[in-house]
């Protein structure tokens, strides 16, 4: 097996797309080496803990709407082309994605970690859920057959918020500026949303090595 860590946070529409073409590779090659874990990275590390209102945020970062449609036409544009209908106009506040990070973790301790990384994207992107109510978190949870009601009580603690922090200190301090950012076999970085067919060649590749 070959590990496959993927940088990303679940706020990051290029992470989304880019994970969806990475799926697309491995559904055609089905034996694939790929071993894969998440690991955060937030877009917004200072975003208050409640978030913050949508029109808000994109008035702060893209100085209004009109720039944001300017920023996102080509999201749009590459989501639309590997079958995803990301609805912008659905997400009413930007969320602190810390808690979000925590999720994945613990889902990993139960082997749901890339289904849940998923659900959020979707969740996210396609319904404009506010991924970091703990409501809705728990809820996510519950959808993926863990215990909602558990993972509700753990986000009311401290649990695993400095171990995420610190993890994504670590990337920063590794010099990664950017998501998605995944890592073949501990060595080499592939930067940013790469097409299905760059994919299936790395995975070609490893298997002939192999």
């Amino acid at each position: 097996m070959t590990k496959l860590d993927i940088i990303s946070d679940p706020i990051c529409p290029w992470c989304y797309i880019g994970k969806t073409l990475l799926e697309q590779a491995l559904a055609k090659r089905p034996d694939h080496p790929f071993k894969i874990e998440w690991h955060p990275f937030q877009l917004n590390p200072d975003m208050p803990a409640s978030g913050m209102d949508r029109h808000e945020y994109l008035e702060t970062k893209f100085g209004g709407k009109q720039g944001a449609i300017r920023a996102y036409a080509p999201v749009l544009e590459r989501a639309e082309a590997a079958g995803l209908t990301i609805d912008f106009a659905a997400i009413k506040r930007t969320p602190n994605t810390l808690d979000a990070h925590r999720l994945i973790h613990w889902a990993g301790i139960e082997d749901r970690q890339d289904r849940m990384a998923m659900a959020l994207f979707a969740a996210y992107f396609d319904e404009g859920r506010d991924i970091g109510d703990h409501e809705v978190l728990a809820d996510i949870a519950d959808s993926l057959g863990m215990d909602g009601a558990m993972i509700r009580r753990l986000l009311q603690t401290d649990a695993d918020r400095e171990d995420i922090k610190a993890r994504d200190t670590q990337f920063r301090q590794m010099g990664i500026t950017g998501v998605p950012t995944f890592i073949v076999g501990g060595q080499h970085a592939v930067p940013g949303c790469q097409p299905a067919d760059l994919w299936v060649k790395v995975i070609d590749e490893l298997t002939a090595d192999a």
